[in-house]
C-alpha cells in the first residue's frame, strides 16, 4: 500500500472515528464535542465506556455494534455513530439500536419501570433529505411529541441527527466550538497545520492524537486497511451517483432521475459490499458499512 501523505487521520473513517471518540484516555474528546452538541440543555461531567457489541435477544438474534457507547455519571446512555453511506432504513436502525440500552436496564426480579436517559447520535457523511426536518440546518432533534401541541410527551429518548456533508463553513466563519468540531470531523485529514480557528485547548488533544507520525506500526496498518475501506465505499457511491444521474438524464424526467439514483446508488453498495468482503472484513463491518441484510452479503 502507498505511504500516507496526510499529516492527520480522517475522523470519517472508522479507525479514526473510534480513536479520537472511542477510546478511554481520549474521552475527554467526546465529552466536550456532546456538550457542544447538546448546547447547553445537558452538561456531561464525566463517562464511561461500555461494551459496543451487544446481542439480541431469543426472538431476534440480531447484534448491535455501537462505534461508541457510554454512559454518563448520571446514568444517562448515549451511543454515537459515523454513518457514510446511505441507508433506505438510518431511522429504522437508529431506533432498534436505541432498545439496546433501555432493554439492558431490566433488572431481574420486580422492577418500577424507571428508565434512565438514552440518547442516540448519529454524524451521517450525506444529506438525508427528511420531510421532516428542516432542510437548512444540519443538526436534527428528535423526540417523542403530541402531534397537536408539538409539546415533547417522554423526555428520556432522543434522537440527534447530524448531516455532517452539508458543513460548508470555511476557517474565517468558524464561531462556535460545536462549528469548530464539525469543521475538525470533515477536514482533519486535509490540513497540513492547525488552523488559527482551532487553537482551543480542546484540540490541543485532538491534534496530538490525530498525527499519524505517531503512530506505531501496527496502528498504521489498521488506519491504512481502514483509510482503503473508506475510500472504496465512497468511490463506489460517487460512481454510482453518477451512473443514476446520467441514468435519470436519459429517463428524462424527474422520477426517472429519482430512480436512476436510486438504482445506481443500489449497485454501488453491493460493490462496495463485494469488494469490503474481499478485503477480509467482518460481515459485522460490511452490514454496518453497508446496511445489506447478512443474507444479502452472504449471497456475494
Amino acid at each position: 500500500m502507498a505511504a500516507i501523505e496526510d499529516r492527520y487521520i480522517s475522523l470519517l473513517t472508522d479507525f479514526g472515528f473510534k480513536r479520537i471518540f472511542g477510546t478511554a484516555p481520549n474521552k475527554d474528546l467526546l465529552i466536550n464535542f456532546l456538550n457542544c452538541l447538546f448546547a447547553g440543555r445537558k452538561v456531561i461531567k464525566d463517562l464511561k465506556y461500555n461494551n459496543s457489541e451487544h446481542v439480541g435477544d431469543i426472538y431476534t438474534e440480531r447484534k448491535a455494534i455501537f462505534d461508541v457507547y457510554c454512559e454518563s455519571v448520571d446514568g444517562e446512555k448515549f451511543t454515537v455513530e459515523m454513518q457514510n453511506a446511505s441507508q433506505k432504513y438510518l431511522k429504522d436502525r437508529t431506533v432498534f439500536y436505541s432498545t439496546y440500552p433501555i432493554r439492558e436496564q431490566a433488572p431481574k426480579g420486580d422492577w418500577d419501570f424507571k428508565l434512565d436517559p438514552v440518547y442516540t447520535v448519529a454524524l451521517v457523511n450525506y444529506e438525508m433529505n427528511e420531510e421532516a426536518f428542516d432542510q437548512q440546518a444540519i443538526s436534527h432533534q428528535v423526540q417523542l411529541c403530541d402531534t397537536a401541541t408539538k409539546r415533547v410527551f417522554y423526555d428520556k429518548l432522543e434522537f440527534i441527527y447530524v448531516e455532517v456533508t452539508k458543513f460548508n463553513k470555511t476557517e474565517d466563519e468558524l464561531v462556535t466550538l460545536y462549528d469548530k468540531w464539525i469543521y475538525a470531523l470533515k477536514n482533519l485529514a486535509k490540513l497540513t497545520d492547525r488552523p488559527a480557528a482551532l487553537r482551543d485547548k480542546i484540540f490541543d488533544r485532538l491534534f496530538q492524537v490525530a498525527e499519524i507520525a505517531r503512530f506505531t506500526p501496527t496502528e498504521l496498518r489498521e488506519y491504512e486497511d481502514s483509510l482503503k475501506a473508506y475510500r472504496d465505499m465512497k468511490n463506489s457511491l460517487d460512481t454510482a451517483e453518477e451512473k443514476g444521474v446520467i441514468k435519470g438524464i436519459e429517463i428524462g424526467r424527474a422520477e426517472g432521475r429519482a430512480k436512476g439514483r436510486a438504482e445506481g446508488r443500489a449497485e454501488g453498495i453491493m460493490l462496495t459490499a463485494k469488494n469490503l468482503k474481499s478485503m477480509g472484513l467482518s460481515i459485522a463491518d460490511i452490514i454496518k458499512a453497508t446496511g445489506l441484510s447478512e443474507n444479502d452479503i452472504m449471497k456475494l
